[in-house]
């Protein structure tokens, strides 16, 4: 590929048939800022001509510049000598190109000097970073540390230092977990003090572990504000500057993503000031960064899926056995389009979730923005809340599952020397591990995702989607998509009535399961009528998913676990 987006045909498809005008009147109110920077937009029209022109430059960017410098940025990794981390010399060039070429504010508003963009182009300049270099991502990807500072920190916090992101003159960072605190955030221990003088400066002392980018000029922190408080609400979120009290005790040796490095950081009374409200550090604050977070690792999933399929492919096509390219085997052929079309399903779910949480975002600002909103706005903001929240673990399970499991097959594609490092097979299969189980694994995806499906939260789009199938071939489909929401309903049903919490929690997983692939199989019979080949790949979908469907409703409905029930001693 010369270009991972004008030559992706299903980044394409998508791409153009999506509706963003939606999302472009929110994103851009009245358009003024047309008449204040040159290069805003004058419309919807205008808007997506120029979402367009940017991805193009960072699919020829990821393409010829980035993806060439991916193995030697595997194999250097990022450095560390005498509490200083460095960066891998590919990475530095990667990162030069990618400010010099004004790609560092992607989402942030034009008066800080940012793009403006939408979170639906900038998960697919995410998606293609990964692609590139997974381990690139998590650099570039880290904006969403300037979005919060932009969504939730006072002017002068904004002022001082958004200008500097969108320049990239600083990378940020999340510090959130510590030793005794991964997932069970509750538990932060990390101390903040306020200086008895000065009410806006605070002093953060302790340490923080696995910290993404830890060496990131700024850092946002979660810390416990409220002296003897044990749970979520004596936390707040702090921003810090990196300096001579803020020590890199560590870089993590990891499996991959080698070119990101991964700290432990000790603070030292470090000087921070409060983000937004006291009290407010995981319950608000966290749970906004925590989300874009994950949309995000389900984009790197995506990318990271969409490379190893190109590697698998690629490879199957070119290689020989028994006198024949050994993709004309059936059993690698099936292993080859199977990845496709997880490739492509992931796709469609992590499109559509940066879609709702457009509308999310833009329908919750609007209802900031208006003196006396009516009851149909904070409506509609409340609905696109709810589902961008149900959709965002269910799209962060789907595209690192699968990501996972395309890297899985298509190095078991490659043979053994795919396990050489001669071939990028190895390092996306490397890289790919770490995506279902950062910013929350897989189980906690299940988890978040458990309260929006019992509270049939996608029941209005799943409606509006299946009143857009209009085509004869698609009512069969239709008729089994009906059926599967029946058995869905049914089973959460079963649930109600059968009040066991262990149960409900242990059903989770097939409940998700069942709900996700649901969704995606609308998503499909929606743009399958744009091409032959997406219908193909919708058929083999419901072909893969229908029977699995079927059975996640049987182990549900049977109201039996014997893990459960007889908790057998095996371990």
């Amino acid at each position: 590929m010369d270009n991972f987006f004008t030559d992706n045909e299903d980044i394409q498809l998508l791409f153009e048939n999506t509706d963003l005008k939606e999302i472009i009147d929110l994103k851009e109110g009245d358009y003024s800022d047309f008449n204040k920077y040159d290069y805003a937009f004058r419309n919807a029209e205008d808007a997506k001509e120029g979402y367009r022109e940017i991805l193009k430059l960072m699919g020829e960017i990821t393409a010829q510049i980035i993806a060439p410098l991916a193995p030697e940025v595997d194999e250097e990794g990022a450095h560390f000598h005498d509490g200083v981390v460095e960066y891998a010399e590919g990475t530095k060039k990667a990162m030069e190109i990618l400010t010099r070429s004004n790609l560092m504010g992607f989402t942030l508003p034009r008066r800080f000097g940012g793009l403006n963009l939408p979170t639906y182009v900038y998960s697919i300049a995410i998606e293609m970073v990964s692609q590139a270099d997974a381990s690139l991502m998590n650099i570039f990807g880290l904006q969403d540390i300037a979005d919060t500072i932009n969504e939730f920190a006072d002017e002068e916090l904004k002022q001082k230092y958004l200008p500097r992101f969108v320049r990239g003159e600083v990378t940020g960072a999340m510090a959130l977990t510590e030793p005794d605190a991964g997932s069970d955030l509750q538990a932060v221990q990390l101390k903040a003090i306020q200086d008895p003088n000065d009410e806006k400066l605070w002093y953060l002392n302790g340490v923080k572990r696995f910290i993404t980018n830890g060496n990131g000029d700024v850092l946002l922190v979660l810390a416990r504000s409220e002296p003897g408080t044990k749970d979520g609400r004596g936390l707040s979120m702090f921003l810090c500057e990196k300096d001579e009290t803020l020590v890199v005790r560590r870089i993590e040796n990891k499996l991959g993503i080698h070119g990101s490095p991964t700290t432990e950081l000790q603070f030292n009374n470090t000087k921070a000031y409060l983000v937004g409200k006291r009290r407010m550090g995981l319950i608000r604050y966290v749970m906004a960064l925590m989300n874009g977070a994950r949309l995000g690792v389900a984009c790197q999933g995506l990318g990271i899926a969409q490379a190893a399929y190109l590697e698998g492919l690629n490879y199957a096509r070119e290689r020989e056995q028994f006198g024949t390219a050994i993709i004309n085997m059936p059993l690698v052929y099936d292993m080859v389009i199977n990845s496709l079309v997880s490739v492509e399903a992931a796709r469609l779910l992590v499109y559509d979730t940066s879609r709702v949480v457009d509308l999310k975002k833009g329908y919750e600002q609007l209802l900031e923005r208006t003196d006396k909103p009516d009851k149909e706005l904070r409506t509609t903001a409340k609905y696109y809340k709810s589902l961008a929240d149900l959709l965002t673990p269910m799209a962060k399970y789907l595209a690192t599952e699968y990501a996972n499991k395309v890297a899985y097959d298509m190095l078991q594609v490659h043979g053994g020397t795919g396990y050489m490092k001669d071939f990028n097979i190895e390092r996306h299969y490397r890289d790919a591990r770490i995506t279902n189980i950062y910013e929350g694994t897989t189980q906690l995806q299940y988890v978040a995702a458990m309260g929006g499906v019992v509270t049939r939260v996608m029941e209005p789009e799943l409606d509006r989607m299946e009143n857009e199938f209009k085509e004869e071939w698609q009512k069969p489909y239709v008729k089994e998509l009906k059926e599967k929401r029946e058995m869905l309903n049914r089973a959460i049903d079963f649930l109600k009535e059968k009040d066991d919490h262990t149960y409900h929690s242990y059903s989770s997983k097939n409940m998700v399961d069942m709900a996700t692939k649901l969704y995606t199989s609308y998503l499909f019979l929606k743009y399958a009528p744009l091409s032959d080949h997406k219908r193909k790949a919708m058929e083999i979908f419901f072909e893969r998913e229908m029977p699995e469907f079927e059975k996640n409703y049987k182990l549900v409905t049977s109201g039996k676990s014997y893990v459960i029930e007889n908790k057998p001693d095996l371990v």
